[in-house]
């Protein structure tokens, strides 16, 4: 019998990263080495050096200029990390990441991995997920699933598990908040909703504690460190560690020698930090979480008591005061059955293990977390009202979904309409995340003198990925979006282009000669002819036009080339598509 492809499961974190395959029914960790989770810091030591998880999370200290962490919250917008004289995108970051998942993932199973389930909190938008699945295609990864972090955890949770519950999943990590309502069902694990804030975690209970810690700093010698970086990353590093001891001890001491310099002489801190005051700072955040647990009831039609168990994922959890807030909150104690750290990376090993066909006892139903729509104009009178919102797809609605209405034209005689995507919940469009926009023209009305009538049809896929579609309902000519393309993603060329900037990175931190992207393409190209999957109308033109490449590289023909590599290129995302 042929051995199945492997596909393996990913928890891209804010602060740690994890690996999972399932073996015998159930989902297990892929160690490096000692190290079952991976710190999510990206470095560079100089010299082509680049450094993944631990070594990168040491350097912080004292580089911290030339470190990156905490990239996941810049996922799906356009800023940039600057690093090694050099700007990145948060994809080219991520990626590094996940090439080193993959690694870890082929050392332990002993064959090449090319294909992932990755987890998004469930609260990331259309950009976000669209930059995860970027930062897959550059780590070499065929991203086959994205499902949301609580999901995955339930999968782990409601493995070999018969009875029904109501179930809600607590998810506080190092950088993003989700909480989700989900039903077990024998064997089914469906999410009824979900809430969150993308901008909420362990790392800000670190910045409260840093900015403590350097108000006392101040206080005792004068000097502000928090516009020194090598000082700051320091303080920092010392909160964290500060957090983590106040979790099982009531209070911790933060020693820092040599801070800084204040008149020429060496500045320390040293002070003791009590969990209460820790718990004091950090109430205000904590108590935000409560506001998305009575915001998904609400929409689920449920109370606490409707509540079968309260399962907690990430770090942050461990927190007492976590514990204590949910359990007054609710009226429910917490459950911690698996680790909190890695219940994430075990549930998308769980749905890894589904798509690749082998058996296990669970199925997996998601929901969107935010209604769809566009903008739309509205009569008062005589008078027009734009900027209303009309929601098509509704939050929590179960994916993959598709829906569609029919809209008329404000005026008879306008040819012409501009689409508004939306996601969000509030009645004025403008209010709401603009996800993309496009134009119908040509309209015609059905009769002389009427107004034309759109038919918009939404259709979202498994992943979360939204593509709008607007059709003349008199000509049936049809205009449509993915809204992968929204600014915020990477373009064909930009991927390509850091596909093979991260395989020379990589190949010059093993010491090996760096690939240019014409050997990244070439790459490509032989494992899909190897592999032998191709119809013939895809695998004639690919070879074909690796040939070409071939001759034109002896010929010395750069100007060929170039042409040659954009014709490949289409060849190959036409292909992958």
């Amino acid at each position: 019998m042929m051995e199945r492809e492997p596909i393996v499961g990913i928890d891209l974190g804010t602060t740690f990263s994890a690996v999972s395959a399932v073996s015998d029914g159930r989902p297990h960790l892929l160690l490096n080495g000692h190290e079952r989770i991976i710190p999510s810091v990206v470095g560079y030591a100089g010299r082509g050096k680049w450094l993944v998880g631990s070594p990168a999370r040491n350097q912080y200290v004292f580089a911290p200029e030339n470190t990156a962490r905490s990239i996941k919250r810049k996922m799906g917008s356009a800023e940039r990390v600057e690093l090694a004289d050099g700007e990145f995108t948060p994809q080219q970051i991520s990626a590094f990441i996940l090439r080193e998942m993959k690694r870890i993932a082929e050392e332990n199973l002993g064959q090449p991995v090319e294909k992932a389930v990755i987890t998004v909190p469930a609260y990331f938008g259309d950009a976000q997920r669209q930059a995860t699945k970027d930062a897959g295609e550059i780590a070499g990864l065929e991203v086959v699933r994205i499902i949301n972090e609580p999901t995955a955890a339930a999968l782990a949770y409601g493995l070999d598990r018969a009875d029904d519950q109501m179930v809600l999943v607590y998810d506080l990590g190092g950088g993003t908040f989700d909480v989700s309502l989900v039903e077990l069902t024998a064997g089914v694990v469906e999410v009824r909703a979900s809430h969150g804030d993308t901008r909420l975690g362990g790392d800000d209970f670190d910045w409260e504690l840093a900015h403590y810690l350097a108000r006392v700093f101040s206080q005792e010698h004068g000097v502000d460190i928090t516009g020194n970086p090598h000082a700051w990353a320091r303080l920092v590093r010392a909160a964290e560690q500060a957090k983590i001891q106040l979790t099982d001890h009531p209070y911790a001491w933060v020693r820092e020698e040599y801070l800084a310099e204040g008149q020429g002489k060496p500045l320390h801190l040293e002070h003791e930090v009590s969990r209460a005051r820790f718990e004091g700072m950090i109430k205000g955040l904590l108590g935000r979480t409560t506001q998305s647990i009575d915001h998904v009831l609400k929409d689920a039609g449920m109370t606490p008591g409707d509540l079968d168990r309260i399962l907690l994922v990430g770090g942050s959890t461990r927190i007492p005061a976590v514990w204590r807030l949910l359990t007054e909150h609710t009226g429910i104690e917490p459950d911690m059955a698996v680790n909190p750290d890695e219940v994430v990376a075990l549930g998308a090993g769980v749905q890894a293990a589904i798509i690749a066909g082998q058996p296990i006892g669970s199925v997996l139903v998601d929901v969107t977390p935010f209604s769809l729509g566009i903008e739309v104009a509205t009569f008062m009178g005589k008078k027009v009202v734009p900027d209303m919102y009309k929601p098509i797809i509704r939050r929590n609605t179960t994916i993959p979904a598709t829906r569609e209405e029919v809209f008329r034209t404000v005026y008879p005689g306008q040819d012409t309409v501009e689409i508004m995507v939306y996601q969000g919940e509030s009645p004025v469009a403008s209010q709401n995340k603009l996800l993309g926009k496009f134009q119908v023209e040509g309209l015609e009305p059905e009769a002389r003198g009427d107004v034309a009538r759109v038919t918009v049809s939404f259709d979202i896929d498994v992943n979360g990925i939204l593509r709008v579609q607007a059709t003349d309902r008199n000509t049936g000519r049809q205009v449509a979006i993915t809204v992968a393309a929204s600014r915020e993603r990477l373009s064909a060329q930009e991927i390509s282009q850091a596909v093979a900037q991260l395989a020379a990175m990589e190949m010059a931190r093993r010491g090996e000669a760096a690939l240019d992207e014409t050997d990244v393409l070439l790459e490509r190209a032989r494992r899909l002819l190897d592999a032998d999957t191709l119809e013939d109308d895809q695998a004639e033109p690919l070879h074909l036009k690796v040939e070409e490449i071939r001759a034109a590289q002896q010929a010395g023909d750069e100007d060929g080339m170039e042409v040659l590599l954009e014709e490949l290129l289409d060849l190959l995302y036409e292909i992958e598509a």
